[in-house]
């Protein structure tokens, strides 16, 4: 009899739900006229997170859905739906223009960021509609999916492990004596302040995995603070990974508890340009306001990557907040570096922050010079190409690297980027000056001259397919930390301190440009490769290491899941298995640790009248 009375309530529960439901909720019978009211004026392949509808005045220049339909970027002629499975956005749009005959809505939009919004008078914080994140999905190709979900599922493995082992530590040790813990090199001042976590954030935003995300976000918002951290902490890296990241999260989700963050990051970060030349020191103790140099820096100078890679964030970060000091800090900075002779036209790697004078005459495009570079272009990506200046010290260096580091191996013929100190060259390229292949290939689209374009992509592609060669020649078929062109050995590591791998994304970084601008399969059959040898060597039981000798098949580990592992290796591998409008390049531009950043003028998350 219980169990009579118990069926009896379930299907109670159910008939007054029904019945509840259709007398109480009249919207379910408006059909798709008011479907279509709510939507109005969104593209309808809405797969990543839709904002609430919010009441507001009419603006005919706005509210008209004759006038809603954002255009598709300049590289796409015509659009058609995507074959295969439909998402239940695409096909309630497809109802919709059936039903209303609108012909304006597309079946699938490419980029579909709205036009921003009001920007609320006299506020600090700017307003704009939240950004719709396409999913990115290659629906039309299975195995790219599968590849692509490969990778997702190692985010995953990588991300719980961290949780459960290392939670709101820095990076976790994977492998050590005790079993699996938290880990936190000298760059984060050994305190726990969860760099995994904040690296990881616009990953799992991007994958989809909501509930990794919204942890990960609930630690920032309860944890995240430098008040109190008495200790050296990198003003590089936390700009690079905690300002990027938080940055990226804002303009990803438009949630103003990542954009104060940020500001509390960059203010403890501010005492460390207090110098006579505006070019900041290296470290810096968040308490005190103590800044220094790295005593092992050439005559204590700070290194160029570092002062070269601040430009992006703090000028987004004043943009947003309507506070000029981070903007002005990094002009003042750039204008230092330019009006500085350089010897043959290149930058060396030490510069003293009091003086502005050169350290050391060593020239790279590897480790201590790499990201400088980098940002010159990226500065002028981000400004919607119109900073004049950032694109000329960009072309001018790069012309210098290409006369006097550019140089082609003997045998195979691979070009590569030597290191110069004073005038002697050593045929030597890091991992970390991979980056140069993508580098080359993206800036090649900022030139009109056809013949300056092609040079640049060939350049970018010589260098890709030299790094890949590094890779294909160990037996790991991971690429060393460094390797060397000699009358013997070409892109091979020859000393033993050269031979290790700490999950470095640096070639994944250059497969992923080149795969989006020229559609060459080798990229994705190059990153596929990667992705099985990082399955087979690098991953464990409790989550990812590096290899300390990528020669050796049952070499030793160093038991280290880098934090960058979340934000730049996994990232780009899933980006190269994802279609272009998954971070399109027209709007976005990433960081040195791959954390989007929106581009003035053509992404809403930065408007152009700021």
């Amino acid at each position: 009899m219980r169990e009579k009375y118990i069926l009896f309530l379930i299907i109670a529960t159910f008939v007054v739900f029904f019945v509840g439901g259709f007398f109480f909720l009249p919207e379910l019978k408006a059909g798709t006229k008011y479907a279509y009211s709510q939507f109005k004026g969104i593209g309808p392949d809405l797969t990543g997170i839709i904002p609430p509808v919010k009441e507001r005045s009419h603006r005919p220049d706005v509210d008209d859905p004759q006038r809603m339909v954002i255009p598709a970027p300049d590289y796409v002629k015509h659009v058609e739906p995507r074959p295969g499975r439909m998402s239940d956005m695409q096909r309630l749009a497809e109802k919709i223009r059936a039903e209303m005959n609108i012909s304006q809505i597309h079946a699938v939009l490419p980029t579909p960021y709205l036009e921003s919004q009001q920007k609320p008078t006299g506020a600090s914080l700017i307003s704009w509609t939240p950004l719709i994140i396409p999913s990115g999905e290659p629906v039309s190709d299975l195995q790219t999916v599968q590849r692509r979900n490969t990778v997702k599922a190692m985010m995953k493995h990588a991300w719980d492990n961290y949780v459960e082992f290392a939670w709101g530590e820095n990076e976790l040790r994977s492998i050590s004596p005790e079993g699996p813990k938290g880990h936190s090199p000298s760059i984060f001042g050994r305190t726990k302040l969860g760099a995994s976590i904040i690296d990881a954030m616009d990953t799992l935003y991007l994958m989809g995995m909501k509930d990794e995300f919204n942890k990960g976000k609930k630690w920032i918002q309860d944890n995240l603070s430098l008040d109190g951290v008495n200790a050296d902490i990198s003003v590089f890296e936390f700009n690079i990974r905690f300002i990027g990241g938080l940055l990226s999260c804002y303009a990803l989700t438009k949630d103003e508890m990542f954009l104060t963050k940020a500001e509390s990051v960059a203010q403890k970060l501010l005492p460390a340009f207090d110098t006579p030349t505006g070019i900041p020191y290296a470290l810096i103790n968040p308490s005190t306001g103590y800044a220094k140099n790295y005593a092992w820096a050439s005559s204590s100078a700070s290194i160029l990557s570092e002062v070269g890679s601040l430009h992006l964030e703090f000028l987004y970060l004043s943009e947003m907040t309507g506070n000029p000091v981070y903007k002005e800090k990094v002009f003042a900075l750039r204008d230092t570096l330019d009006k500085i002779s350089k010897p043959n036209g290149l930058y060396p790697n030490y510069i003293n922050p009091k003086t502005g004078v050169w350290g050391q005459h060593h020239m790279s495009m590897g480790a201590l010079g790499d990201s400088f570079y980098e940002y010159l272009l990226k500065t002028y990506l981000q400004s919607g190409e119109t900073d004049t200046t950032a694109k000329r010290m960009y072309d001018e260096a790069m012309d210098a690297v290409i006369r006097h580091l550019l140089k082609t191996s003997q045998q195979s013929h691979l070009k590569y980027l030597a290191d110069m100190k004073y005038d002697r060259m050593e045929h030597k390229m890091d991992h970390l000056a991979c980056f140069a292949g993508g580098l080359f290939a993206l800036g090649s689209r900022t030139f009109t001259d056809e013949l300056k374009r092609k040079e640049h992509m060939d350049i970018g592609a010589g260098i890709t397919n030299t790094c890949h060669e590094s890779y294909n020649r160990s037996a790991t078929g991971i690429g060393p930390e460094s390797f060397r062109f000699t009358e013997s050995f070409e892109a091979e590591a020859v000393r033993l301190n050269e031979k290790y791998y700490i999950l470095r994304p640096e070639v994944f970084e250059a497969y992923f440009v080149l795969w989006r601008l020229t559609k060459d399969q080798r990229y994705r059959e190059w990153a596929w490769e990667a992705v099985q040898a990082l399955e087979k060597y690098c991953r464990v039981e409790h989550g990812y290491t590096g290899l300390k000798n990528v020669y050796k098949v049952n070499g030793p580990k160093d038991g280290v899941q880098q934090s960058f592992l979340f934000a730049e290796t996994l990232k780009y591998l899933y980006l190269i298995f994802s279609d272009d409008d998954l971070l399109p390049f027209d709007y976005w531009v990433l960081n040195t640790e791959a954390h989007p950043l929106p581009i003035k003028g053509k992404n809403p998350a930065y408007p152009a009248n700021n």
